[in-house]
């Protein structure tokens, strides 16, 4: 449930009659708001993707691959530990040994230990296994210094990567990023395991056209194989769905849900209690994803990696398994770390109007490395407002997670600091909504102020407003079960492309608690005899007063299924007591 200071406002939709009229007309609304004009803005077949040719470095990228194929190098895989990074290195994995390479192997810092990224410390642990390239996915661009570690021992690096670069690129064999000076490749929203993929099937074209599959008497391999991990490194990391990150989404969701998809995969979604044939892009992003987040977050992220790479059921469903524990474990870490700070912001009564840093720094000894982006996200949502949560790293250091809202560039606003204050931040990272760093302890205080400071030269007191866009008001005919579908089958829906959100006001037939937290609510619309079902999650109960009759509320209209049963059912995003 949404927190004070939240404003509901509808989109202004203005349709340009160029959409598809067999749309239903409560989807043509929806898509006229998200600026689609075009039928061709709603395909989703592979032939509409951008080509790979499109990307700055791609013929060298498959030159210096094909090269290392003929004489059978070692090829050594250096992942970044979320989620993106996982699927990144699977699909290098996978689609590297689909087209002949037999020594192939990867390696995932640990991020207590080695932090982010190539840096020298991971090319001296990767040296050991003797690599003759390295792959650097979901990672690399900011790695000056591990590049020059790697070349000075012989080590040739390709690094494919999405992050935004800074001042200095490394001095890479072959740098693949849609977001590198220079590059063309019209989307720069393709997460990692978008940029790997794409490289692979640069490289699946070159070896067709000089003959390799057929000299080698080896079938071509079928990449599209891999679009599950695509789509679930591209739904977790958050990316905007774009119109080709669409294409890559909703083909992966297609193959999960025709039962075409990795053990790993599979096994996530039932521990997870998905339905596969069902499988939506929120799944992905809100069930699969932080069970797969966690290995990273608590362990080791090869537990994840290892899950999407095997092919033996019995082993992906015990390692989901696991990866379900430590995602509880995650969530119990992450409630008393928000209990924390939501309790030293009452003790220094930061929480008062004015009072409130608009660029919020929070910092405690005792917290988890792993959970402090989830807690900069919990809190960021709680405050409307920029929020960096830091916890202990080694020695003298602290490593802080960001996340920002509309309106600030995070990665952009490091960028000011560091160019203001030096010797502040000893490496930071990242997009326009997330972003990492790492300080000296005793600078924490300067940068609070800093990092204030420069956030208050973007953002206005309107900006601190949760805003809850709809898509204005459904008449009591369309909270139906047929729109409900057109709505859940629509998408994929996800950052950038959000899912349809509506708003009305409803009188209140009947209301009770179920499962402790959730609310679960009998609605009419106003004059209309339907009764309309509905459930607030995790609600607090003590805010719905016992003679509230009547509500406005912004809601998502999902099917809910029950016993065999479907029904259309509202998902109370927010609501204000009329």
């Amino acid at each position: 449930m949404a927190m004070k200071k939240t404003i509901v406002r509808r989109n202004n939709i203005a349709s340009n009659g160029k959409l598809p009229t067999d749309l239903h007309p409560v989807l043509a609304r929806v898509y006229a708001a998200r600026n689609i004009a075009s039928r061709q803005e709603l395909e989703r077949s592979l032939e509409h993707i951008h080509p790979v040719g499109m990307l700055s470095g791609i013929d060298q990228a498959t030159d210096l691959l094909r090269d290392m194929l003929n004489i059978q190098a070692h090829i050594l895989i250096v992942a970044d530990f979320d989620a993106d990074g996982a699927t990144s290195c699977a699909i290098a994995v996978r689609a590297l040994r689909m087209m002949g390479f037999i020594h192939v192997s990867y390696i995932v810092p640990n991020r207590f230990e080695y932090g982010y990224g190539l840096t020298p410390e991971i090319v001296q642990v990767a040296s050991a296994r003797r690599p003759d390239l390295i792959i650097t996915v979901d990672n690399g661009i900011s790695s000056v210094e591990g590049v020059v570690a790697a070349r000075q021992l012989g080590i040739k690096v390709l690094i494919t990567d999405h992050h935004l670069p800074g001042a200095t690129l490394p001095d890479a064999d072959v740098i693949v990023n849609p977001n590198q000076p220079g590059d063309a490749f019209p989307s720069k929203n393709l997460a990692g395991v978008g940029v790997i993929f794409y490289v692979m099937l640069a490289l699946r074209a070159a070896l067709r056209d000089e003959g390799w599959f057929a000299r080698n008497n080896m079938q071509e391999p079928n990449l599209a194989r891999l679009l599950d991990i695509v789509a679930l490194g591209t739904v977790a990391d958050i990316v905007p769905l774009d119109h080709n990150n669409r294409i890559l989404v909703e083909q992966g969701l297609a193959r999960i849900r025709r039962g075409h998809c990795c053990a790993g995969i599979k096994a996530l979604i039932e521990v997870a209690g998905r339905k596969q044939e069902r499988v939506i892009a929120a799944d992905l992003g809100f069930a699969l994803g932080p069970r797969l987040n966690a290995a990273g977050r608590l362990e080791d992220m090869s537990q994840g990696i290892e899950c999407l790479l095997t092919d033996d059921e019995d082993i992906a469903l015990a390692i989901a398994r696991r990866l379900d524990e430590l995602n509880r474990e995650r969530r119990s870490i992450e409630t008393q770390m928000q209990e924390q700070a939501l309790s030293t912001l009452s003790r220094l009564h930061l929480e008062e109007e004015n009072t409130l840093p608009v660029g919020l720094c929070i910092f405690d000894k005792d917290w988890h490395q792993g959970v402090t982006g989830i807690l900069a996200s919990r809190l960021k949502e709680r405050f409307h407002r920029p929020v960096i949560a830091f916890a202990p790293a080694s020695g003298d250091e602290i490593k802080g997670s960001a996340r920002s809202i509309p309106g600030l560039h995070i990665r952009d606003a490091l960028d000011a600091i560091a160019a203001r204050h030096p010797a502040m931040l000893k490496k930071f990272g990242g997009h326009a909504m997330a972003a990492g760093m790492t300080l000296k302890l005793s600078d924490f205080d300067a940068f609070q102020k800093a990092f204030d400071d420069e956030v208050r030269k973007h953002l206005g007191e309107e900006d601190l407003h949760g805003i809850v866009l709809t898509d204005g008001e459904l008449t009591a005919e369309e909270i139906s079960l047929d729109v409900a579908e057109a709505l859940r089958t629509g998408g994929p829906w996800g950052q950038g492309f959000p899912e349809p959100v509506f708003d009305g006001v409803f009188d209140i037939a009947n209301r009770r608690v179920v499962g402790e937290r959730h609310l679960k609510l009998l609605l009419q619309v106003p004059g209309k005899q339907h009764l309309i079902d509905a459930i607030a999650f995790n609600t607090d109960t003590s805010a719905w007063p016992d003679d509230m009759t009547q509500i406005h509320i912004a809601y998502k209209l999902d099917v809910n299924e029950y016993r065999g049963q479907r029904n259309a059912q509202l998902i109370v995003e927010h609501v204000d007591v009329i």
